[in-house]
C-alpha cells in the first residue's frame, strides 16, 4: 500500500478493463476505470490521510453523498488542481458547499432517479442517484433527498456506494434493475447491521460486498458472519490506501 506521491503515481499508472478501487478512510474511495478517475466522499483533511488534496490533478468527478460527507477544504483543493473536474452532490447540499467556498459553476447537483453521463476520450460512464436514509429518507418537495447513494456504471460493471446511511424498505428494489457488481456498504452503529448489509448484497445479486467500517471490531464481526453464514458471497475488506481490482466475472 502506497501513500503520497507514490499513491498518485500508482493511480495514474493503473489502466484496467475492470473497475479499480482504493479506500481513503471513512467512507472515501477512489474509483478508476481505464483512465477515468472518480473520488467518492473523499475526506482528506484528517491527520494520516493517504493523500494531500493539492496533489490530486487527475480527478474527473468528485461525488459527495450528503452535506455531512463534504470535506469542503479538501474538495476545493481537488477542484483547484483538477480544473476540468466537477463536484456532484445532492441539490440540497449545494448552498452549504457554496458557503464553504466552492463555486456553483464547479457543481453538478442531482437527486433520486437522475442520471449523470460522463464522457472522456471515447469512454463512457454513468452515475445514477439513489435515495439513502439516516435513518429516515427526509425527503422534502423543494430540497429532494438530502442523502444519496451512487450507482456508478462502466461497461457491464456497476459499483454502488451507499454513503453513510442505514437500510430502508425498498432499497433493494431500487438497486436490482442495475445489475450491481460491487456494493460498498457502511456497517456499525447507526449504519447497516452486518446481516442487513449481507442481505442487501444477496438480494440484488452483487458479486462482491465491501464493508465500510469505522472500527476494526466491526470488520472482524463482518468476517466471522460472512464465513459462518454466507460462504458463497464474495467480499473484500480493505486496508487504508489499498488497491483492489474488481475481478473479471
Amino acid at each position: 500500500m502506497k501513500t503520497g506521491a507514490e499513491l498518485i503515481e500508482q493511480i495514474e499508472r493503473t489502466i484496467s478493463p475492470t473497475p479499480v478501487l482504493w479506500w481513503l478512510g471513512r467512507h472515501g474511495f477512489i474509483l478508476r476505470f481505464a483512465h477515468i478517475t472518480f473520488y467518492i466522499d473523499p475526506h482528506l483533511s484528517d491527520d494520516g490521510a493517504p493523500l494531500h488534496p493539492a496533489t490530486i490533478r487527475h480527478a474527473d468527478l468528485v461525488l459527495v453523498t450528503q452535506a455531512d460527507a463534504l470535506d469542503a477544504p479538501a474538495v476545493a483543493q481537488i477542484l483547484e488542481h483538477s480544473p476540468s473536474a466537477k463536484l456532484v452532490l445532492p441539490k440540497s447540499a449545494a448552498d452549504a458547499a457554496q458557503r464553504a467556498g466552492i463555486p456553483f459553476n464547479r457543481m453538478t447537483t442531482t437527486d433520486a432517479d437522475l442520471r449523470i453521463e460522463y464522457f472522456k476520450d471515447n469512454l463512457y460512464g454513468r452515475v445514477y442517484a439513489i435515495p439513502s436514509a439516516r435513518p429516515e429518507l427526509d425527503w422534502t418537495p423543494i430540497r429532494g433527498y438530502p442523502y444519496l447513494g451512487y450507482l456508478i456504471r462502466f461497461g457491464r460493471w456497476t459499483v454502488y456506494h451507499a454513503g453513510p446511511s442505514a437500510p430502508y424498505e425498498g432499497l433493494a428494489d431500487r438497486l436490482r434493475p442495475f445489475n450491481v457488481s460491487v456494493v460498498l456498504v457502511p456497517i456499525g452503529d447507526d449504519y447497516f447491521s452486518i446481516p442487513a448489509a449481507a442481505d442487501l448484497a444477496c438480494s440484488v445479486g452483487a458479486s462482491w460486498i465491501v464493508p465500510v467500517a469505522a472500527e476494526r471490531r466491526h470488520e472482524n464481526a463482518f468476517l466471522n458472519h460472512m464465513l459462518g453464514h454466507r460462504p458463497e458471497q464474495q467480499f473484500k475488506i480493505f486496508e487504508r490506501a489499498e488497491k483492489w481490482t474488481v475481478p473479471e466475472e
